[in-house]
């Protein structure tokens, strides 16, 4: 009984010390909880209770993060019994800036499956009630490519109206409303700012229409990106590095920090960076650090520095001599160091286009001597070093440096001959600028016979000339000496022999050659007696050019002539369209103008139409008859071409010639040929109407002259004082039965058509009244003697017989009739009859002086009438009196 009364009693002290260890445990927790914040990330911090150092499991503490009081993100830290007594922490990046938004922490205790109670929270408030339009982040630095919420927070009383980032499609934007006065945009950030930053915008409606906007800057960019770092050094007392500057990060008001060595670079040229430091002997690391608001990267080197001198360039190049043909050369250093190096240089030396490269080594170099050069003639240097031992690289080329060598004698001349008849033409090439060495003052040439010890001859030729012919015997040989002077002498002596010819027996064999790319291979068999080597010369045919020659050696027996192709062989190119066709027409070429033969033509066509060219096609006939004048394109469409001529020579096509060309349908040929001849009546006819305008009273005068009309006066015959004589000529008279009506005097101008009929000139002609009872019986046609007509003082009309018309009739009408004066009358008489009865009729009869004038009497008429085809007027006779 009293061993179970123990065991009870053990059991039950078990089971309260059991008991009072998990009490204990519930008892810890955390304790001193801060929460702070930094852009979006949130710091939180905390310690154990006191009553947590008994427990000697894992503790694990909960947190949990609320954003206006919703649950977003939920996690667990995991504290080991070594870890227990020590301040803990843990750190969480929002979605949201934290001003947007408060932001809460909670924190509770795990232990063995239970979970005590929220016993710590802190919370980061935000700028919910702002009494302005905000919006964050402001001024942050983002990496392209992520993901960024921005939010706007809106004072109360405004109306949400849009966000959106500058630059980016309003379709991506995300927008979420997280409470009534905040909202937030959320987008990948996919392209970087442009200039300092991107602007992200939020407008809201105020009342009464109004809206307002407000915004925040965004720095987007790239972290660096360098790379290959490489270091050296220039003066021996620091180290320089280079490396690849990475891609632009596109953040100018943050840019990239480097430092080397820990130290911080100046600022200087990009990708390059330097410090003091101690060379010695040996490899070491050598750490360049990049760092922006992005990232960092750190690049190293491994390398010795007095293995890798990269030395300075040399400093005042210069020419200590000069002469013609060679140039001592002196430079100096910065760094007195480099005169213990070993040092090797390169000078280049340049003139026109050619440029040598010549080198030489030396402890401390700093001089060089330059050789074959050429006499008078202009050069520039520079030279670039470096170290002998260990060469690591060049330095940079030093400043050029020009000098101009001094003159010598010219070069000796490329001579030779032509052989023509008895003469023979001494030839020699024009100096060339390296080769006379200064201005040629002028030749000399001496020839002699080769038996002859001195030469018997001498000339000088102007230096514009460079040739000289001389009469020689053909039958012996000669030695021909040249040579070039300038101020600095004379050139050493060209030689030539001329061999005896006959020129009606030598003969030179031609061929016809052919050749490719402008230019064609001669060869000939080897002669034992060519110890000297050989000479090619050849003349084109056409032009005035002279001759060319080659000299080759006497081991080779083939040489390559260059031929220059004319590149205007068709003077006159013409083309005309037939039909559907175009002929393309020239001159021919004459042989002696070919400088290859021709052996056909092809002519080349496409469509040009100011497109691509390069994509037409080509279309072409040819022919192989080298006295083609002419090709014809056929079948072609209405359209603008491009043609191409070409000769088809032994050393291809050449010759070229280009012209464009339209071609017109043959409605518009007829439609021009019409609209032309419409044009040339057209100004044929304005030509001839302003002629004729110009003359019009001419050309009326000769074909329609006018009628004229009758001149009546107020006086009977002639004037009451003045008694005139006229002639009358009485062709013929027509007489019927009428009244004897007074007539007043009708007057005709001269050479008037009366009755179709043309008036004498110089006649006069009066319409008398005829006497009672001399009715319609015809006068004789005749030659009228004079006939004297009386003037004398008229009494007035009211005196006059009347009659019965003359109140009806003021003005009666009359007829003129004429008939042709070429029949006489047989008789004098008879006029002298019919004058009396004229004279003597009833009525009227003229009294006073009579004066008789003929028809060929030159006496002055003041009256100046003229003559006029006479005839009676005679009215039917009246039937009461």
């Amino acid at each position: 009984m009293i061993t179970w009364l123990l065991l009870i009693s053990l059991f039950s002290k078990s089971t309260q010390d059991g008991s009072g260890q998990e009490t204990g445990v519930l008892q810890c927790g955390p304790q001193n909880l801060t929460l702070t914040g930094s852009n979006q990330m949130m710091l939180v911090t905390w310690e154990d209770d006191p009553s947590c150092s008994a427990v000697k499991d894992l503790l694990i503490y909960e947190l949990l993060v609320l954003v206006t009081d919703e649950q977003v993100h939920r996690d667990e830290v995991s504290v080991t019994p070594d870890q227990i007594g020590s301040t803990h922490s843990w750190n969480w990046t929002s979605y949201l800036a934290l001003e947007c938004v408060s932001h809460s922490v909670r924190l509770s205790l795990r232990y063995r499956n239970q979970t005590g109670p929220w016993r710590q929270e802190q919370t980061l408030p935000g700028n919910e009630k702002s009494t302005q339009l905000e919006i964050y982040p402001k001024d942050r630095v983002f990496e392209v490519g992520s993901r960024v919420t921005f939010c706007c927070v809106l004072p109360a009383g405004y109306i949400f109206d849009g966000m959106n980032l500058i630059g980016y499609s309003s379709a991506n934007n995300n927008i979420t409303q997280i409470s009534n006065w905040i909202y937030a945009l959320t987008l990948h950030l996919n392209l970087p700012s442009e200039h300092s930053c991107t602007d992200v915008k939020c407008r809201a409606n105020i009342s009464r229409g109004r809206t307002t906007e407000n915004g925040a800057c965004a720095f987007i960019g790239y972290p660096p990106g360098d790379k290959d770092l490489q270091c050296e050094t220039q003066d021996l007392e620091s180290v320089r590095c280079h490396w690849t500057v990475g891609r632009h990060t596109h953040l100018p008001t943050k840019p990239t920090e480097y430092k080397l060595l820990g130290r911080k670079c100046a600022d200087g040229s990009p990708g390059s960076c330097s410090q003091k430091v101690q060379v010695n002997v040996g490899e070491r690391n050598w750490t360049l650090m990049a760092h922006n608001e992005l990232g960092t990267v750190e690049l190293s080197d491994r390398a010795d520095l007095t293995k890798r001198v990269h030395m300075f360039a040399p400093e005042g190049v210069t020419a200590s001599t000069v002469n013609a043909r060679t140039v001592s050369l002196e430079w100096g250093w910065k760094l007195p160091q480099y005169n213990n190096l070993n040092i090797t240089c390169q000078v280049n030396v340049s003139h026109g286009s050619t440029n040598t490269m010549s080198e030489s080594c030396g402890v401390g170099l700093n001089s060089a001597v330059l050789t074959d050069l050429i006499p008078h003639w202009q050069y520039n240097v520079k030279v670039r070093c470096g170290t002998t031992q260990h060469f690591w690289k060049w330095s940079n080329w030093s400043t050029r440096f020009n000098f101009h060598t001094k003159g010598d004698v010219p070069d000796a001349l490329d001579v030779w001959m032509q052989m023509k008849d008895n003469e023979i033409t001494v030839i020699w090439k024009v100096p060339l600028a390296n080769q006379s060495h200064g201005h040629i003052r002028d030749y000399e040439v001496t020839w002699a016979k080769t038996t002859e010890t001195e030469p018997q001859n001498r000339t000088t030729v102007a230096h514009t000339k460079h040739n000289l012919s001389i009469s020689i015997d053909t039958a012996e040989e000669y030695l021909v000496t040249v040579t070039a002077r300038n101020m600095n002498g004379s050139s050493s002596p060209s030689t030539i022999t001329t061999p005896p010819f006959n020129p009606d027996t030598n003969r030179v064999s031609t061929s016809r050659i052919a050749g490719v790319n402008g230019s064609f291979s001669l060869s000939w068999s080897a002669s034992p007696t060519a110890s000297c080597g050989y000479v090619v010369d050849w003349c084109p045919t056409s032009g005035h050019s002279s001759v060319e020659w080659l000299k080759v050696p006497p081991h080779e027996t083939n040489a390559i002539i260059s031929s220059e192709i004319q590149a205007d062989l068709f003077k006159r190119l013409k083309w005309k369209q037939q039909d559907s066709n175009v002929e393309v027409s020239w001159d021919p070429v004459p042989l002696t103008e070919q400088t290859a033969f021709i052996e056909g033509y092809i002519l080349y066509w496409r469509e040009d139409n100011n497109n691509n060219n390069n994509n037409k096609i080509f279309f072409n006939v040819s022919t192989d008859s080298p006295e083609a004048i002419s090709l014809t394109a056929r079948n072609l469409m209405i359209s603008s071409y491009r043609f191409t001529v070409k000769a088809l020579t032994a050393l291809g096509e050449c010759g070229t010639k280009e012209f464009p060309a339209s071609l017109n349908s043959q409605t518009d040929n007829l439609i021009k040929e019409v609209i032309i001849s419409l044009v040339t009546v057209f100004s044929l006819l304005c030509l001839i109407t302003v002629v004729c305008y110009r003359h019009w009273v001419c050309i009326k005068q000769k074909v329609y002259p006018p009628i004229p009309r009758p001149l009546f006066t107020d006086k009977w015959l002639t004037s009451p004082v003045e008694h005139i004589c006229r002639p009358l000529h009485v062709e013929e008279c027509y007489h019927s039965e009428a009244d004897i009506m007074d007539i007043q005097e009708l007057l005709c101008k001269p050479g008037a058509l009366v009755n179709g009929y043309v008036s004498n000139e110089n006649t006069l002609f009066i319409f008398s009244p005829t006497s009672n009872g001399y009715y319609n019986q015809p006068l004789k046609n005749c030659t009228p003697a004079p006939l004297c007509l009386p003037t004398t003082t008229v009494p007035s009309q009211s005196a006059l017989p009347s009659s019965p018309f003359r109140s009806v009739f003021p003005n009666p009408s009359y007829d003129l009739i004429m008939q042709t004066g070429d029949r006489q009358c047989d008789s004098e008489p008879g006029v002298q009859e019919e004058t009396h009865l004229e004279r003597n009729s009833g009525g009227y009869q003229p009294q006073g002086h009579t004066e008789t004038i003929t028809p060929n009497q030159k006496e002055e008429d003041p009256v100046n009438l003229m003559s006029c085809v006479s005839t009676y007027i005679l009215l039917p006779q009246s039937t009461f009196k």
